[in-house]
């Protein structure tokens, strides 16, 4: 049998050994900094794969340990959201409106613009037609989305900035070849007839495609064709490139709100300059989203096809601009989506 003092001692080192332990454990934790992003719809898989090569770069540069949770939603939906008190460190939408709409109202600065390359935007994407494979309906171009049988599924553009790019696309695209704004309106006014429903989001528009069976041809980002292929199996869709389509950029900015409060202001900083490095703008290639990178475009010629690509400002000469006119309350698009169904 052990004497007393010595089962005494015993203890007490493992009690001391435990609290070590513990000690340590939430040491570490204590030293991971969390980020929430908080998304655009369609970028879940890109952002899936840029957050550990993320995490890679902190630890190597900063010596820190980094997590990185991701939101996904509707564009408009998911500023709305941080608007209303979600903890997002960073937001990383498809529109401008939408990160304006959040420094209008004091979640991120007034000149987030400017805190980061290329107006804040570290890529771009455009809007092309997927149809189902072999193109049954023979789409080809725009003109072929206001024929009579041809349904459309689209996301709703007060809802998403993938509904909203689609709609100044289509509209900007007669411009673009010289037409008038009552010509492009009525173009839209028909597209619009053809529309069966009307999408949340550019995820749930995929899902309305192809899990529910309905619609002809789907208007979404480049990008997701490569996410289509990975989800639902190589060659159920054809990706048909329009003869011109419209610049999508891709923008970011910090929640000055949420980083002031948590002290996250650095990583949510390196989070997005991590963007722009080459080896962020290769992820984003491979997941079909345009990188700003020049060297890195070109290694990708195959998958981004050569089409006229015209930009908000020249039709519309700014996303709030155009959102004052086509998007908001009462606006175009209540008034020709009124008349079109």
């Amino acid at each position: 049998m052990q004497p007393v003092f010595v089962r005494r001692i015993s203890t007490t080192v493992l009690a001391f050994t435990a609290f070590i332990t513990l000690s340590t454990f939430f040491t570490v934790r204590a030293s991971e900094v969390t980020l929430l992003n908080v998304s655009y719809d369609v970028s879940r898989e890109f952002y899936k794969d840029i957050n550990p090569a993320f995490a890679a770069h902190y630890k190597k540069t900063s010596g820190k340990d980094v997590k990185v949770d991701q939101s996904h939603a509707g564009s408009s939906a998911q500023a709305r959201a941080v608007a209303d008190g979600l903890e997002a460190d960073v937001v990383t939408m498809n529109t401008t409106t939408d990160i304006e709409f959040l420094a209008g109202r004091g979640v991120v600065a007034a000149d987030w613009s400017k805190r980061f390359p290329h107006g804040a935007a570290p890529t771009t994407s455009t809007m092309l037609f997927l149809v189902r494979n072999g193109n049954p309906k023979n789409i080809r171009d725009w003109a072929d989305l206001i024929k009579p049988g041809v349904q459309v599924v689209l996301v709703n553009p007060k809802t998403g900035g993938n509904g909203r790019m689609a709609y100044l696309a289509a509209w900007g695209h007669i411009l673009e070849k010289g037409g008038t704004a009552k010509q492009a309106e009525d173009f839209v006014t028909k597209l619009y007839k053809n529309v069966p429903v009307l999408a949340k989001g550019g995820r749930d528009a995929t899902g309305v495609f192809l899990q529910r069976g309905i619609g002809d041809v789907l208007i979404t980002f480049e990008s997701e064709v490569i996410s289509v292929d990975r989800e639902f199996g190589a060659g159920k869709v054809d990706a048909i490139h329009p003869s011109a389509s419209i610049v999508a950029e891709n923008p970011v900015a910090v929640v000055e709100r949420t980083v002031a409060k948590r002290g996250t202001v650095d990583a949510a900083k390196a989070y997005l300059d991590f963007l722009y490095s080459e080896q962020a703008q290769e992820i984003a290639a491979k997941h079909g989203i345009r990188p700003r990178s020049e060297a890195v475009l070109k290694r990708y010629s195959s998958t981004f096809k050569p089409l006229t690509l015209f930009t908000v400002a020249k039709h519309f000469g700014s996303l709030s601009e155009a959102q004052k006119v086509h998007f908001n309350d009462g606006a175009k698009f209540d008034q020709l989506y009124t008349v079109g169904k």
